[in-house]
């Protein structure tokens, strides 16, 4: 039997304002203000909400409920909840409705959609037990699978899972990771026995996450039945892991595209074949045996040609932003003030070191799509007057830093 493990990552990071250096030492709001209409958060998610989150929950509801076996697993991020929680309480509905079936699993993740895995291990396991409480109070579910912020991942990310007590971890399916292998299997990580390591395939994935809507593509158009075809002819496959943003549909690929008609087509189209179905993450781990182990000594992601962190740590901008915000992390705790605490938490979500890539090439277009930034530069000054702020703060109750 071939089944389809389809996974959905729901994020919307909290963008800083225009903070200005005049605004240092004056204003400590960084992330919004009623008189900067030019990223405001509640506009963007409403935004998101009604192109997105809304249209895309209702064709998913209709779907649990016209075919019993079809099912999906979602993450999403503290931040995220947040701000449905806050601004579109409808669409967090709509995702409580997917839940209730039974048949939608909620992955773990870090709460900040961070990278604190690779600075503070103390900081990014209390990030995990924050997702981890506010999944159990809005959705009453305890996530089984493990995602790290980006997919980044290897092989003491693995050992960290399993001894977290997590049955799965997902990961990008990279060629050069794989070498002669397929992603469409279930693997052990090396040095974890326990835990079984699910693969992105991400030629399949990106199909729909990134070239559905592109007419110079030579397969498009790409219909659900096209698409059932590949799948269904590839002999070497036990499980095809398709995972994505769940902004695809209806943000990145627009309505007009007609990615929502091939959402409403796939799952009748491949379970018209009774050797088909579908996995949640968990009922993959727990279900299919692992054909061998993966090696991953060196991080990867699934952003870029790279695969690696340099999307968000590839230059000196990032790496200087980055390692500044965590060097406050003990003087800032021990100072025990939430506000502030929430500030620096928010601040270390990943989406800002990313508007500060300077790559360019292959990568440029996706880079320069997802930054609300003129400029990388521009992004990293942003952040930095507002780190500078918080850190001013801290010196202003005494702390030193």
């Amino acid at each position: 039997m071939k089944s389809i493990s389809l996974y959905m990552h729901v994020h919307q990071p909290y963008r800083l304002r225009h903070y200005t250096i005049f605004d240092s030492g004056v204003n400590h709001d960084y992330f919004d203000a009623p008189w900067d209409n030019n990223e405001n958060n509640k506009r963007v998610l409403l935004k998101v909400a009604e192109k997105s989150y809304l249209p895309t929950n209702a064709r998913l509801l209709q779907l649990l409920n016209k075919y019993p076996e079809f099912k999906l697993s979602l993450s999403m991020s503290g931040v995220l909840l947040e701000q449905l929680e806050a601004w579109s309480p409808e669409a967090l509905r709509s995702f409580q409705e997917l839940v209730n079936t039974g048949r939608v699993e909620l992955v773990a993740e870090t709460y900040h959609h961070s990278l604190a895995f690779f600075y503070s291990r103390s900081e990014f396991e209390t990030q995990v037990a924050m997702h981890k409480e506010i999944i159990k109070r809005i959705f009453n579910q305890e996530p089984k699978v493990f995602r790290n912020t980006e997919l980044a991942y290897n092989n003491e990310l693995a050992a960290w899972a399993q001894d977290a007590g997590y049955s799965g971890i997902l990961a990008e399916g990279w060629h050069q990771m794989l070498g002669w292998r397929s992603p469409n299997y279930v693997y052990r990580p090396v040095g974890a026995p326990n835990i079984k390591l699910l693969l992105k395939n991400y030629r399949l994935s990106d199909d729909i996450a990134f070239r559905f809507g592109d007419h110079n593509w030579s397969e498009w158009p790409l219909t659900a039945d096209k698409f059932v075809h590949w799948l269904s002819d590839d002999q070497d496959a036990e499980i095809f892991n398709l995972f994505m943003d769940y902004e695809t549909f209806g943000e990145h690929q627009w309505q007009e595209s007609g990615i929502f008609e091939f959402l409403d087509h796939l799952p009748g189209y491949w379970l018209a074949d009774s050797n088909h179905g579908f996995m949640t993450v968990s009922q993959a781990a727990d279900t299919i045996e692992a054909v061998g182990e993966v090696d991953t000594p060196n991080t990867i992601t699934w952003a870029d040609t790279e695969r690696d962190l340099s999307a968000w740590l590839g230059n000196a901008m990032q790496q200087q932003a980055i390692s500044a915000l965590y060097a406050l992390e003990k003087p800032l705790l021990e100072l025990n003030d939430w506000a502030i605490i929430d500030d620096w938490r928010k601040l270390q979500t990943s989406d800002h070191f990313y508007y500060m890539c300077i790559k360019w090439f292959n990568d440029g277009d996706i880079h320069a799509y997802f930054s609300p930034y003129d400029s990388p530069y521009e992004a990293y000054l942003n952040f930095m007057n507002a780190f500078h702020d918080l850190k001013s703060r801290l010196l202003d109750r005494g702390v030193l830093v």
